[in-house]
């Protein structure tokens, strides 16, 4: 019985190999016929027949009259112009065009219609640069060459083996006519290991020979920030743009298809790749505002990504995987596309790559300057969505990175200059807040100037947002000092990677600029406006932030307000604009009188006489005005002529902005008197002047929320005479 069992389990496995077998022979049947099929069409295909003639065409071959040449080169333009070629075709049209097998002239068509559909294989592009060496090539071909592979560069499959040949192409910056574009590939290709003392002193000699070039600048101030002992050449903090855009010759052609291929690769040249509404289209010269797509600069099938592991950023999908994975990430191909992913910025803030903030920094610098300085007029760029998400995302990259970036900072000192004051204004001023301390030799050049030409000619709303704007620019200058201050200096910088050392008597300075700035502002936008309540109110804040400089940020400075400011605070008819100047007084006196006794103690600053006196001046005007009915009386700050004040027929003027009768409090003495008199019909504000009621309506007022007022009366007056207080002048409570 079991041998019968043994023997039908035998015949079943048997019968199931079989049956195994002619199914894996019916498969690789189908896909050798599928192949053979598959060869047969591409036998066929006339751009395949054309790729293979130029992959097989012998050096020699003449071009002129060659009837085969010219129907082989019109059929892959064809497809490169409205398709793009594959990463094939690609390999086999450089090494074509590269090689001269046909001449210059071929070369230079070739290289013109190279447009990718997909990647750019980077063994292709070093055989091409190998082709540099023959010395057969001409000038302007090698440059049109580099402008391709400038224009492609974020196509490249990868990099690893172009960076095999640092040397190689470093060879050719001596060059006067390739030497800018080969030196945008080497601070595109640069990492740490690629500085070195030969190169660095190379490139000052070149620097002598050329002078101060941009592009030989850029390169030199990458070299430093990998190897500052290296590069001991002052380099200038702010420069202009050292690599000029090289893609005019692709442009079109490039975005045309990859929005045929609906954008499935970016390049960095041409960012917008969805096809626009045309009754919405705007006149640009570039389209850079749509981020691109989170990719990597390597293919995930590639030999060098096999060889070593590397995780891409796109496949970040939570923050424990970001910790997982973080010092096997790879970078992705457009650093734009970080701004689009808040892992993407961990990591970013993370690496303090100085590389990936150059290209992030020559990307934004690019994107903005082309999208608002340099497009045409005609609609407009804040007539877009693009642009407003394109800034709204930056605004919350450099929250997000407690940060701003030097490329934005540049472009806001020349945007100002055109700017309107009305395209985009809220992401134009936050942007504006986030800049660095601005060294005072320069400060008004670059920001008082221009704003102030807006501030004067705008509307209310303009004004108080241009105060609130400078108030959050004071407000990170003071935290950025009180992180960084150090013993010897202080360093301030945009970003830890630009940094830009400022002394500590240069940061006051500058502070000090902005702070009388504001002051001058306010003082003229409160005349023209009126004194309007709302612009007073942000001019409040600006100065609510000055007067704890010392105390809540660490700085040695104070600096009061105008008389412009002071006076119609202290004479505004609402009781917030009062109750905010004395909580504001109150804090100057409490930081003068720290900073004097750290003065006296370490005598490491200095707080100026004049300082002092125009706080006591403020002070003493302030207690007699609404505590001691001092108003109008000779002596005081604001005299007026006896006669002229009988003429007003006011009764006892000298009591009109005390407690009780000032405009602002108006309403709180008569609510107070209806409390304490309720059947009175007649109303005597002279009785709220009795000693205990005097108590009582000053615990009335600050239970209406009145802090600031209640701090300055605390900590200015002396209330222990309040119980002799009556309706003479003279007899009110004094000053401590």
């Amino acid at each position: 019985m079991a041998k019968a069992s043994n023997l039908t389990r035998t015949d079943l496995d048997s019968s199931f190999e079989s049956q195994l077998s002619v199914s894996s022979r019916t498969s690789n049947r189908s896909l050798r016929v599928a192949e053979k099929e598959r060869r047969k069409n591409q036998t066929g295909d006339p751009f395949v027949l054309a790729l293979k003639y130029f992959s097989e065409v012998e050096a020699g071959t003449p071009c002129f009259g060659n009837d085969v040449l010219e129907r082989n080169l019109v059929l892959v333009e064809r497809v490169g112009l409205s398709r793009g070629l594959p990463p094939e075709a690609i390999s086999v049209m450089l090494d074509y065009a590269m090689s001269l097998r046909m001449g210059g002239v071929t070369c230079v068509r070739v290289l013109k219609f190279l447009i990718p559909a997909t990647v750019v294989p980077q063994e292709a592009v070093v055989r091409a640069v190998s082709w540099l060496c023959v010395g057969k090539i001409a000038i302007s071909t090698q440059v049109l060459f580099l402008r391709w592979v400038l224009t492609v560069f974020d196509m490249i499959d990868s990099k690893d083996h172009l960076r095999a040949i640092y040397g190689f192409i470093f060879s050719f910056v001596t060059e006067e006519n390739l030497s800018p574009y080969i030196c945008h590939l080497l601070y595109l290709l640069t990492r740490r290991e690629s500085v070195r003392p030969f190169r660095v002193r190379k490139l000052l000699d070149l620097q002598t020979k050329m002078g101060r070039q941009p592009f030989l600048l850029h390169l030199l101030s990458l070299y430093k920030v990998f190897s500052p002992e290296l590069v001991t050449l002052a380099l200038p903090s702010r420069m202009r743009s050292g690599f000029k855009n090289h893609n005019s010759t692709w442009k079109v052609a490039l975005s045309a298809v990859q929005k045929r291929n609906n954008g499935q690769v970016s390049s960095d040249i041409s960012l917008t790749l969805g096809l626009k509404d045309k009754t919405n289209s705007r006149k640009r010269k570039f389209h850079h505002l749509e981020l691109p797509s989170l990719s990597s600069s390597f293919q995930s099938n590639s030999s060098s990504s096999r060889s070593r592991k590397v995780f891409s950023l796109e496949q970040l999908r939570s923050f424990p995987q970001l910790l997982d994975n973080l010092h096997c990430i790879e970078l992705p191909s457009q650093m734009g596309s970080l701004l689009g992913s808040s892992l993407a910025l961990c990591y970013l803030d993370y690496v303090q790559d100085d590389s990936a903030f150059l290209r992030l920094n020559f990307w934004l610098g690019h994107a903005l300057h082309e999208e608002f300085l340099f497009c045409s007029g005609d609609g407009g760029s804040g007539s877009s969505s693009e642009a407003l998400h394109f800034l709204n995302r930056l605004l919350s990259t450099q929250h997000f990175l407690q940060e701003g970036f030097s490329s934005t900072e540049g472009f806001l000192y020349k945007f100002l200059n055109v700017w309107d004051g009305s395209l985009l204004r809220p992401q134009i001023l936050g942007l504006l807040s986030d800049i660095p301390v601005v060294p005072s030799s320069c400060i008004s050049q670059l920001l008082f100037e221009p704003l102030m030409q807006l501030f004067f000619t705008s509307t209310l709303f303009f004004k108080c947002s241009v105060i609130d704007c400078l108030n959050n620019m004071l407000l990170k200058w003071l935290t950025w000092h009180s992180v960084y201050s150090l013993e010897d200096g202080l360093d301030i910088s945009l970003n830890s990677h630009t940094p830009m050392n400022m002394t500590l008597s240069g940061f006051m300075d500058s502070v000090m600029e902005l702070v009388r700035f504001v002051g001058r502002l306010a003082t003229v936008g409160l005349q023209l406006e009126g004194c309007h309540s709302l612009l007073l109110n942000f001019i409040l804040d600006f100065y609510e932030t000055v007067c704890d400089m010392f105390l809540k940020y660490g700085l040695p400075l104070v600096v009061m307000p105008p008389a412009g400011v002071f006076y119609p605070a202290l004479f505004a008819t609402d009781p917030v604009s009062v109750d905010r100047l004395s909580y504001i007084m109150y804090r100057y006196k409490k930081n003068l009188t720290s900073a004097k006794c750290q003065q006296q103690e370490t005598k490491a600053f200095h707080i100026s006489r004049q300082t002092c006196q125009e706080f006591n001046h403020y002070l003493l005007f302030m207690v007699s005005c609404l505590w001691n009915s001092k108003m109008f009386l000779p002596g005081m700050a604001i005299e007026v002529d006896q006669e002229l004040l009988a003429l007003s027929k006011v009764p006892a003027p000298w009591t009109s902005f005390d407690l009780i009768h000032h405009p602002a409090f108006l309403g709180c003495a008569l609510d107070f008197h209806h409390k304490c008199w309720p059947e009175r019909k007649d109303i005597d504000f002279n009785s709220i002047k009795a000693a205990k009621q005097w108590n009582w309506y000053m615990e009335f007022l600050f239970s209406q929320g009145f802090q600031g007022l209640q701090q300055f009366v605390q900590s200015s007056i002396n209330r222990s005479s309040a119980a002799g207080i009556s309706g003479q002048r003279g007899s009110q409570p004094t000053s401590r």
